[in-house]
């Protein structure tokens, strides 16, 4: 009997239950306890930075690190219209502006190239987003915003562990945001975080998060804060994850080159695009993303339809945000990020996908081609 194969899974096992039930047995399984400050340590260690802060979410993780660094009402802050809706979100939950760029034609994350002439006396930070595993373009990204004095904040919720130039990402910014979803590489089920260097910056977030609660007089508030706390359950799941992390990759690692080796002669023939890795890059293929060109003689929707019907779960790329009604703004137009928009799927990119699923997939969509042709 053919079974479903799903586009994403978490990868869990006795690890992460061990550490729930030492949770569990200690009576810590809010938002105190050991696990908390142990999976902020190693997460922080592992991408290089100095300090880790637990949150609820990768959007509550965003929108912490903008309020942590004043971003307010009238600020503008460019972020890449190919992302998901959250990068965009909580600009506004400041009052702040979005002002959208256009994707880098061979990478598909923010171009460098359409930054500057966005900015503007109100622009304060830069939103670079690691969309779907592959770096953007750190080096370039930060020279402008030296220039201009802005804030970086890396959205690197998709990226766990991609590198640019072999440093990680999470580590270039001001701050940087991950999140821990429960399709993500490693997972808490829902959950993020904020990492940073500077020690000042780390002591605020833990401010706002917990109401705005004084560290040093209980139940006193100086400013209003959020409840964007992790709890220790979750924190539990997150740290046995990281000692995974590697060999995650190392896997997806794997999927990558399986599926880049079967598409191999669709690619040849133009009617397929792989994912791309820039030189400079060390992508994480959170999730196997490819461009089906109109030589393929069906379009990206009627694929996603036929491989839904053949029990194999896709995704199509993010709507750009200039299109949805919370940032249209006119006539807008980003013709890389509508290209990729229309064209864009994601396929199955589980950790736990074997070859056997990848040669199942592949020879689905090569069918359906040689179906047309």
């Amino acid at each position: 009997m053919r079974h479903m194969i799903p586009i994403a899974e978490p990868s869990l096992g006795i690890e992460e239950l061990n550490n729930v039930v030492q949770a569990i047995e200690s009576g810590w399984i809010s938002s105190q306890g050991k696990f908390i400050v142990e999976f902020e340590q190693k997460f922080a260690r592992y991408c290089g930075a100095q300090h880790g802060v637990a949150t609820s979410n990768g959007t509550a993780a965003l929108h912490l690190a903008l309020e942590a660094l004043g971003i307010r009402k009238g600020d503008e802050v460019i972020v890449p219209t190919l992302t998901f809706i959250a990068t965009a979100n909580a600009v506004t939950y400041c009052g702040a502006k979005p002002v959208l760029v256009d994707s880098h034609p061979g990478y598909w994350c923010m171009n460098p190239d359409s930054i500057e002439e966005r900015i503007t006396k109100r622009t304060r930070a830069i939103i670079p987003v690691h969309l779907y595993g592959h770096p953007c373009n750190m080096e370039a990204i930060a020279a402008i915003a030296s220039r201009h004095n802005l804030y970086v904040i890396e959205d690197a919720a998709e990226a766990h562990g991609a590198a640019f130039h072999g440093k990680k990402v999470g580590s270039f910014g001001h701050i940087n945001c991950f999140s821990f979803y429960g399709n993500k590489i490693i997972s808490t089920g829902e959950g993020g975080m904020c990492l940073t260097d500077d020690a000042d910056l780390a002591q605020k977030m833990r401010i706002l998060r917990d109401h705005g609660s004084s560290p040093v007089r209980r139940y006193w508030c100086d400013i209003v804060g959020f409840n964007y706390r992790m709890t220790n359950l979750q924190a539990a799941v997150g740290s046995a994850q990281v000692d995974k992390l590697d060999k995650l990759i190392a896997t997806r690692r794997q999927i990558l080159t399986w599926y880049n080796d079967a598409f191999r002669h669709c690619a040849e023939l133009g009617v397929i695009r792989l994912p791309p890795e820039m030189p400079w890059a060390e992508s994480v293929c959170w999730l196997y993303s490819i461009l089906i060109d109109d030589g393929f003689g069906m379009t990206r929707d009627e694929i996603v339809e036929e491989l839904r019907q053949r029990d194999i779960e896709t995704r199509p790329f993010f709507f750009p945000l200039h299109v949805m009604p919370p940032y249209h703004r006119g006539s807008q137009v980003f013709p890389v990020a509508e290209e990729l928009a229309r064209k864009g799927m994601s396929l199955p990119s589980s950790s736990k996908l074997g070859r056997r699923e990848v040669t199942r997939i592949v020879d689905c969509i090569s069918n359906l081609y040689r179906s047309r042709h």
